[in-house]
């Protein structure tokens, strides 16, 4: 006995896709495709490695996009074959199975209408992350490595590329900060609803007594410059200091000074860079990353304008945007949009899409809420 209404669901799955598929103008992605496959044809492309790979990146994304929406389209057809099929025979293993297609297609149309509504003006860069260790000692230490395992897990089910810039090892254990690099279309505007502050309530492996410890970490997240943007910081505002690169226990990775601490003297933001094998690589990695900050404080210092003059003193997001609670329960809940789930173990292992989804739609209502959409 069919448990889903197929005559009324596979309409519904088609008007979604519609709809997707409106939003994101397949005609223009089509022309977008057709010109990167133009400038990825030139004889000169590797003459400039770096553009080359810029290219040829932005090229596989595109690729990759437009083929998501045309697979789905052949998905539900179909799923459509296979559910007059299993009515005529009456064959209860391919409604099963039919069942089970259904579930994901609805799974993989939520996703891609959750990109849809990422329409910010910097949604589509790639993302830098930052994690820094808050309250809590050594287990605010250990709490930041466990979040980057998490978000790194998650770029990894994703196939999305990522690179660690720079890591500063606590004492004990774990880490005091760890910044790395999500390459991935619309990677900023998916973790962006990650930044805040998160709490993590656990049964301290570092406390002999076995009590029950509360700690906090920072995660920021910023998108990355692109080589069109107009930062332009002048050299007077700069700080720069060069150290060794170091490992976990201050042993030596580097024997030279290669690694760069940049400081920006108006604003006090302080960048520091190791992971490029010279000077000059983590001094330009270091100055990216820098201007990807500025850039963004600049917008948000712009929105906080607009802001005021309409009269809107509401924020948006509080401190404290997500609770990991290990003990006395198990549960990972979102602060902002409610949503949770027991599973925590499956959550530390990278499966977050859910409440970065969640989190993403909580946005956009906030948004037509306040009038910013």
């Amino acid at each position: 006995m069919a448990t889903i209404d197929f005559s009324e669901e596979i309409p519904a799955l088609r008007a979604t896709l519609a709809s997707i598929e409106k939003v994101t103008d397949l005609d223009a992605l089509t022309r977008k495709i057709e010109d990167l496959e133009a400038q990825a044809a030139a004889p000169d492309l590797w003459d400039d490695p770096d553009e080359a790979q810029k290219i040829t990146s932005a090229l596989s994304h595109a690729q990759a996009e437009r083929r998501r929406v045309d697979e789905l389209g052949s998905r539900i057809d179909d799923l459509e074959v296979m559910v007059e099929l299993a009515a005529e025979e009456s064959d209860a293993d391919t409604l099963e199975e039919a069942e089970s297609e259904f579930a994901a297609i609805r799974r993989a149309l939520d996703e891609l209408e959750v990109r849809t509504l990422l329409s910010g003006e910097y949604d589509e860069r790639n993302a830098v992350v930052t994690i820094r260790a808050g309250a809590g000692g050594v287990d605010a230490a250990d709490f930041a490595e466990m979040l980057l395992r998490m978000y790194l897990r998650w770029a990894e089910r994703h196939e999305y590329p990522t690179k660690v810039m720079d890591t500063s090892y606590a004492e004990e254990a774990g880490l005091k900060s760890v910044t790395f690099e999500v390459s991935a279309p619309y990677a900023y505007g998916t973790l962006s609803v990650e930044g805040g502050t998160h709490r993590l309530v656990r049964i301290s492996p570092f406390d002999n007594q076995g009590r029950r410890q509360t700690s906090f970490a920072a995660v920021e997240v910023i998108p990355l410059i692109e080589s069109t943007d107009s930062i332009e910081i002048p050299e007077t505002e700069l700080k720069i200091d060069v150290f060794r690169s170091s490992g976990p226990g201050g042993q030596s990775v580097n024997t030279t000074d290669s690694a760069v601490r940049m400081t920006h003297i108006p604003t006090g933001i302080v960048v520091s860079m190791q992971d490029e094998k010279s000077q000059i690589q983590n001094r330009a990695a270091a100055l990216r990353v820098l201007q990807s900050r500025l850039l963004l404080l600049k917008k948000q210092e712009e929105d906080a304008k607009r802001k005021e003059l309409a009269g809107d003193v509401k924020a948006s997001w509080g401190d404290q945007m997500r609770s990991y609670v290990l003990n006395p329960y198990q549960m990972v809940k979102d602060l902002r949009t409610n949503h949770e789930t027991g599973n925590t173990t499956a959550v530390f292992d990278g499966e977050i899409d859910d409440f970065i989804e969640a989190g993403i739609r909580w946005r956009v209502q906030q948004q037509r809420e306040t009038g910013d959409a």
